[in-house]
């Protein structure tokens, strides 16, 4: 992952700013076209976001030629029936963690005719958070045929509306990092 990404992203939080359109646009863009050079398609995997990634990438004309499908799994039960994520898993761990963020990467792949997936789990707020996993508690993990799968946690600071922004943001970033280090 581009090491500055979560920090421009925590700046704008600071600052009270939303995430501009513009900018999601043309990460979604660039995201796009790298899969389209490398014939690859995406599918997504949401919980706390509800399909706002799917909702940024399809805005892009011409991404039904790099974007398969997107998953909104917001209960715990979609994420069990939809991606195949494991009851005791979730139990264990709960939705918002590292290997729920996985699990969701790797189901979303099984489920799908795609290359490479990227899945968003967290805690947007303004309720919900515990001590252990604050508000803005995210883990957005990529997974790929091939390919060892990856996941970043971060607290992100703001409203619920820029957290889920900032969890979009990052998940283009760290698809965009890992697509361009794919040969």
């Amino acid at each position: 992952m581009h090491r500055d990404t979560a920090g421009i992203f925590q700046k704008e939080a600071q600052a009270g700013r939303y995430m501009n359109d513009i900018l999601m646009n043309e990460m979604a863009e660039r995201a796009g076209r790298l899969l389209l050079e490398r014939k690859m398609f995406l599918v997504t995997a949401e919980s706390c976001t509800g399909g706002s990634l799917a909702e940024i990438i399809t805005r892009i004309p011409g991404s039904s030629h790099w974007f398969e499908r997107g998953f909104v799994t917001y209960s715990n039960e979609s994420k069990q029936e939809l991606l195949g994520v494991d009851a005791e898993s979730l139990n264990r761990y709960g939705a918002v963690s590292e290997e729920a963020a996985q699990a969701m990467a790797e189901g979303a792949l099984t489920n799908s005719h795609a290359h490479i997936s990227v899945a968003i789990t967290g805690i947007a707020g303004p309720e919900g958070g515990t001590p252990d996993k604050p508000v803005g508690t995210v883990y957005i993990a990529w997974a790929g045929r091939g390919m060892t799968p990856r996941t970043v946690q971060t607290i992100f600071q703001g409203d619920r509306l820029l957290v889920r922004q900032q969890s979009c943001a990052l998940a283009l970033q760290g698809l965009i990092d890992i697509v361009e280090s794919e040969k």
